[in-house]
């Protein structure tokens, strides 16, 4: 089979294709033109089917396209992303025949940005936990009523007063603690710090 598919006149075609020739030669094209790339966008759509593979459109404001991820690769992701996430993934164009739709078929999918900050994050909770910080000997057992519930975090974060909400409708037998920081910015994380030992000495 031989296609002039420079043209795109279908009258240099050498023969009449069945559609799903057509498709697979498509298909052929798309594994072979595009290597692995790398796409930006907001997740629609999700939906995990029975077979564990994940299903979901990525979209921009002018146009979406159809993904897929596969179970074998969804399972090294983590959590599963939600309608709204801004997403990057690394994913191969292909065409699902049977509907003549072409897809990205996922290999790998993470929060958008993610990139220097995340492996930072990584490598700093890789070195505390090296350093014991995270061991269950260190944990303190909660009370089955706490009393009074410390909260550390900006005035200004949007989830503070339905935490407060929440709290007072749940639990309106605790005493609440604000203890206010800044959660972004130079300098944030040597108060947040700061903050945290203050708590952690109040609640001692």
């Amino acid at each position: 089979m031989a296609l002039d598919l420079e043209s795109g006149d279908p009258g240099t075609t050498r023969e009449t294709l069945t559609v799903s020739l057509l498709n697979r030669a498509v298909a052929g094209l798309l594994a072979r033109g595009f290597p692995l790339v790398r796409v930006r966008g907001e997740v629609s759509g999700f939906t995990r089917a029975a077979s564990g593979h994940w299903y979901f459109a990525l979209k921009d404001d002018n146009a979406q396209a159809r993904c897929v991820m596969f179970r074998s690769r969804n399972m090294l992701a983590g959590r599963a992303p939600r309608d709204g996430d801004a997403v990057e993934v690394l994913a191969q164009v292909t065409l699902y025949e049977p509907r003549g739709e072409y897809q990205l078929n996922i290999e790998s999918l993470r929060p958008a940005g993610q990139g220097r900050l995340y492996e930072e994050f990584v490598r700093l909770r890789e070195r505390l936990g090296a350093e014991g910080l995270f061991d269950d000997a260190r944990k303190r057992v909660l009370p089955p009523m706490p009393s009074t519930i410390g909260i550390v975090t900006s005035l200004q974060a949007a989830a503070l007063r339905d935490v407060v909400t929440t709290l007072r409708r749940r639990a309106p037998y605790c005493r609440i603690v604000v203890y206010p920081v800044p959660v972004q910015g130079e300098g944030a994380g040597r108060v947040i710090a700061s903050m945290l030992a203050r708590a952690s000495t109040s609640a001692g």
